[in-house]
């Protein structure tokens, strides 16, 4: 199999993240370059269907995209250790969370970084407006998470989930335009030392 990759986006850094955890060494890493417009290239987009990253190419030659439909099949392939639900119930709310975490939090803590980091002018003119009322819904959302976290290590059961995995990488893509969470939002900033200090974390940053 082979992932293609980017440095520069937190949705490929979702997979990689997932891959470390889990431990998973025989994938090959394709690195794609956005800068220069890779992604958009015919081969690319035959083989991706759209320019997005990143994309798992399976051995038969199917095409896996969207971060978290790769995260499901590596799970598949891969159970442990378990991200998305043992059972049911721990199914059901840890996709709650993570749909919670990547519509308010995540997607928008990635269009505020987008529109308001001038090296990124190269992939879309900076729109400053559209960039602030991202990190408002943004903010609102942590927040929330903050009162989720309240006596919890991690957001939804006593061990890493895919929801804390979104959560982090979409937040943690701030540091480009060298957001940083309020302080007095506590229970956030444990869980983000939480989730920094795992091996994984620092992973995820690397091909």
């Amino acid at each position: 199999m082979k992932l293609y990759d980017t440095l520069l986006a937190p949705n490929p850094r979702r997979v990689r993240w997932i891959m470390a955890e889990k431990g998973i060494e025989d994938i090959e890493i394709v690195p794609v370059s956005l800068m220069t417009g890779e992604h958009k290239a015919p081969e690319y987009r035959e083989r991706a269907g759209l320019a997005h990253l990143p994309a798992l190419e399976l051995d038969d030659g199917t095409t896996i995209t969207e971060s978290l439909a790769i995260g499901r099949y590596l799970e598949s392939r891969y159970p442990d250790p378990n991200l998305f639900g043992r059972n049911p119930e721990e199914v059901a709310i840890i996709e709650m969370w993570t749909r919670r975490m990547e519509l308010y939090l995540a997607n928008p803590m990635m269009m505020h970084t987008r529109f308001s980091h001038p090296m990124l002018a190269a992939l879309e003119p900076p729109v400053p407006e559209v960039g602030a009322y991202n990190l408002k819904t943004a903010e609102k959302m942590m927040k929330a998470l903050d009162r989720q976290l309240a006596g919890r290590a991690f957001i939804v059961t006593d061990r890493i989930t895919v929801a804390d995995i979104v959560a982090y990488t979409g937040l943690d893509f701030g540091r480009l335009v060298k957001y940083r969470p309020d302080a007095s939002l506590e229970n956030l900033a444990r869980w983000r030392e939480t989730m920094k200090a795992r091996p994984a974390a620092e992973a995820g940053l690397k091909t």
